[in-house]
């Protein structure tokens, strides 16, 4: 028995994931610098994604240092990060990533990159591996599900790897942790959305005191 697939983001109130970037923030931090493009990228990442940054257990997992919130924010980060048992993700998401996360990456799973880049895995400390698929997101997905056993398959994202899943019918189920927060211009998740092939239900939702957390099935035609 195989387990579902499903992504978990967060996202503005005018429904962005991420600020908008370019190619010459991913080469501003490989050469250790802060532009003021970055430094506006980076301020914006945090007021997104702060609720998160604030919890312990993400505190533990990027090795932040003690402390951190517990609660309802901080149970939902640790359940997220136990049910998946393989993440899959695009190039430019892993771009960004390779020159930011720790040594030991977060995700202590295999992960399947989709990319046009031959390259053999890269193995990273805590039992992280990137893995380079060529022959697109279905044999990514393929891969995955083999490694993640009975757990599940996270698309880790960025958005265009979301949609291009979403539109493919091969997503079970996502959750969005909606942010009080205006973006005005950015990576939109749903630009593109196939509305005539995706169909929704709301199966929960959850208020803190930082995010509403809402939760969805996706519909098999």
């Amino acid at each position: 028995m195989t387990g579902k697939v499903f992504f978990s983001v967060t996202m503005t109130l005018d429904g962005y994931i991420a600020p908008e970037s370019s190619p010459d923030d991913i080469d501003a931090l490989r050469r250790g610098e802060t532009t003021p493009s970055l430094k506006h990228w980076m301020a914006q990442w945090s007021r997104l994604q702060g609720w998160a940054f604030g919890q312990r257990f993400t505190r533990q997992n990027l090795k932040l240092g003690e402390g951190g919130k517990e609660g309802r924010d901080n149970a939902i980060l640790e359940q997220t990060f136990h049910r998946t048992g393989a993440s899959v993700m695009g190039k430019r998401m892993f771009d960004a990533g390779e020159v930011a996360w720790p040594e030991e990456a977060p995700f202590h799973t295999p992960v399947y990159v989709v990319t046009h880049e031959v390259r053999e895995p890269w193995e990273r400390l805590g039992g992280t591996t990137f893995n380079f698929v060529n022959d697109g997101i279905e044999s990514a997905l393929k891969q995955a599900r083999k490694a993640a056993g009975e757990r599940d398959v996270r698309i880790a994202g960025g958005a265009d790897m979301i949609l291009q899943y979403l539109n493919a019918g091969l997503v079970d189920e996502f959750s969005i942790a909606l942010a009080p927060v205006f973006f005005g211009r950015g990576v939109s998740l749903f630009d593109g959305i196939d509305a005539e092939k995706v169909t929704i239900h709301q199966t929960g939702t959850e208020s803190s005191s930082k995010v509403t957390h809402l939760n969805y099935a996706v519909v098999r035609k």
